[in-house]
């Protein structure tokens, strides 16, 4: 069966942001408050997997091993049966 994984990955909130940062004074010049902006990643996958929860232990592993740094990022994923 195919799976389709949607991924975030964020900096941690522990972290600085320069590109957040960036963003954020670039919105209060055009006129736009804001008090925090945070910059991520966003990553779509298929995959092949014979249930959700294999699909599921797969992406764990791909964004643990590859996908995101763990001393920096933290994740977060949804997956759903592929059309």
């Amino acid at each position: 069966m195919k799976f389709k994984a949607e991924i975030d990955i964020m900096p941690l909130k522990e972290l600085l942001d320069p590109q957040g940062k960036a963003v954020m004074l670039g919105l209060k010049n055009l006129g736009v408050q804001s008090n925090d902006v945070r910059v991520g990643k966003h990553i779509s996958i298929e995959i092949e997997a014979d249930s959700k929860a294999e699909a599921s232990e797969k992406v764990q592993v791909a964004c643990q091993k590859l996908l995101a740094n763990p001393i920096m990022e933290g994740f977060t994923f949804e997956v759903s049966q592929a059309d």
